[in-house]
């Protein structure tokens, strides 16, 4: 499902819990680069191309401090990890709903 385009200058409505769900959901092997997931963000979402850096900060901090992402394997070119979606979350993401909730793990 594709999010409605806001205007190329406005700030996204949604979480970054949101933004890295959907760019995650979005690829076909469901699970991303950090990399990956600002090109993403960037692509979608214009606001964040001239912005300073400060927003990748938030992107990694919500990706490593959220359980509902995981690692999931480093990249081939050994730069990096993959990000992915926890089992116990992927079903509320896809349908859109972004509550965080603790993973049950």
């Amino acid at each position: 499902p594709t999010a409605p385009q806001p205007e190329p200058g406005d700030k996204p409505s949604q979480s970054y819990i949101a933004l890295i769900s959907t760019a995650i959901l979005s690829s076909p092997e469901k699970k991303l680069l950090l990399s990956d997931i600002y090109q993403w963000i960037m692509d979608n979402y214009p606001y964040f191309k001239n912005k300073e850096k400060s927003w990748r900060n938030s992107v990694r901090h919500n990706l490593s401090l959220n359980e509902c992402f995981v690692k999931a394997g480093r990249s081939d070119n050994g730069k990096g990890h993959f990000w992915a979606i926890h089992p116990a979350n992927l079903e509320d993401f896809a349908k859109g709903d972004y509550h965080r909730r603790r993973a049950r793990r």
